[in-house]
């Protein structure tokens, strides 16, 4: 689905959704298709699914966002160092 999809169908909502479609352009991700994976009451709720489904699939690329969003803005981080020394 697209985002302009994905809102009318779950209006109001605190959602996490994975893309499934997506490319990068000038430090912004494009997310062009998206499946939603499970809509929550509030945000605190949405990223404990977030947290925990990350932990069991870390590959997915998962976002949590809410449906009075008109649009996404996705901004690209790039990190520097070394983890787990």
């Amino acid at each position: 689905m697209q985002w302009q999809e994905v809102r009318q169908r779950y209006p109001q909502q605190w959602l996490l959704v994975e893309a499934i479609k997506a490319h990068s352009e000038q430090d912004e991700r494009i997310l062009e298709q998206l499946a939603v994976v499970g809509a929550y009451p509030d945000s605190a709720s949405a990223m404990q699914g977030y947290a925990q489904l990350h932990r069991e699939a870390p590959d997915r690329e998962l976002y949590v966002f809410h449906t009075s969003r008109s649009t996404l803005d996705v901004q690209e981080r790039h990190w520097l160092g070394i983890r787990g020394l």
